[in-house]
């Protein structure tokens, strides 16, 4: 789970994601009314019109809302005097969008933004303004680092191209093999070797498997993948120097792939094993050769 905060116009406002859902906290919020938080959060929650919103948010978001318990308090509204509590609320509904954590320092009431929301122009329509404001900006910062991590790594996998495809000329193709269209057939083959030894499927396969996309395998891997690939691509080169047959160099190349995914992926908690399958090379069978192919 990450936490931050953000400030919003002078005040610090703690932000929790998890599962790629972010939450925010209603206790900072609540601080702008001269009450106790636990009581502003209370008289919010106990009012009709909340319960009715946080009933459809779960509905919409929750399959495992209690319907039955959502009932229940909708009665017991009727009941004076009436007063729900963050927690009697996540008990009696089984409801995701609200949390509360114990804790001195960490401790407070959490919900999900659309929920915090709603809190917030309850309470100040003007400082959901602010918050909304300063919660697209850091969504927007945080977008902008991820773009420029994949670029990079974009980047960095065209640049060691440039050294294996001077490596495969110099080393690969031989002195009568200088003619364009002998030489791109070269390149082809090594760069479908790779694709082969990462992806597990060369270019050819992949647009006859992908017919509507756009653009070739590459630019639909991840960051890892590129990662990974930019990584292959020197290794392959300097396989080639020391004069490896490529059979063995996919073999190798195969291999060092799978390791890598493996270690770049089991890291990444929030996506785990489903994010493993995606992203790591196929095993190819021992000794199984590489087949020319065009694309």
């Amino acid at each position: 789970m990450a936490k931050r905060t953000i400030l919003v116009d002078g005040k610090n406002i703690t932000l929790l994601t998890q599962d790629d859902e972010d939450y925010i906290s209603l206790t900072d919020i609540a601080k702008l009314s001269d009450e106790e938080p636990r009581f502003v959060i209370r008289n919010w929650l106990s009012t009709q019109n909340t319960i009715a919103y946080l009933g459809a948010w779960e509905g919409l978001h929750n399959p495992e809302f209690n319907r039955a318990g959502f009932r229940t308090v909708k009665d017991e509204f009727f009941e004076k005097p009436f007063s729900l509590t963050p927690t009697r609320w996540i008990e009696a509904t089984k409801a995701i969008g609200m949390r509360s954590t114990s804790g001195k320092h960490s401790g407070g009431t959490y919900a999900h933004k659309d929920i915090a929301l709603n809190f917030c122009y309850w309470l100040s329509p003007t400082f959901q303004i602010y918050l909304i404001k300063e919660f697209q900006r850091l969504k927007q910062d945080e977008s902008d680092r991820l773009n420029l991590e994949w670029n990079l790594k974009r980047t960095l996998a065209k640049i060691n191209y440039r050294f294996h495809t001077d490596a495969i000329k110099m080393y690969l193709v031989p002195p009568k093999l200088q003619q364009t269209q002998q030489e791109g057939i070269a390149y082809a083959s090594e760069a479908d070797m790779l694709n082969l030894a990462l992806f597990g499927m060369t270019a050819k396969q992949w647009h006859e498997s992908n017919p509507t996309l756009k653009g070739n395998i590459r630019d639909y891997a991840t960051a890892e993948q590129l990662l990974v690939l930019a990584n292959l691509e020197n290794l392959n080169a300097h396989l080639i120097k020391e004069g490896m047959k490529q059979s063995e160099r996919l073999n190798k190349l195969n291999d060092v792939a799978i390791y890598q995914m493996e270690l770049l992926t089991s890291s990444n908690v929030m996506t785990g094993i489903n994010q493993l399958e995606k992203g790591k090379a196929p095993k190819l069978p021992h000794g199984e050769a590489f087949k020319n192919t065009e694309g």
